[in-house]
């Protein structure tokens, strides 16, 4: 496999639990492989390097990329 997305699988994750969740995602998606995440939990912000971040407003929405 190429490329892996989890949609929103951390929510109800613990500390422990989404740490190493979180380092194994980081393991699969060396030699050029893709992991995507889509999530709402704050702490990954900080654990994820390149980001795609959609923005709710008033007219649609706004993607920020981040790497």
């Amino acid at each position: 496999i190429d490329s892996l997305f989890v949609d929103e699988g951390f929510g109800s994750l613990d500390a422990e639990s989404l740490n190493q969740a979180l380092n194994i995602l980081t393991d699969l998606s060396g030699n050029d492989k893709m992991v995507g995440i889509i999530s709402h939990v704050s702490e990954l912000i900080l654990r994820i390097d390149n980001k795609i971040i959609v923005k709710k407003n008033n007219c649609g929405a706004n993607i920020l990329i981040e790497s």
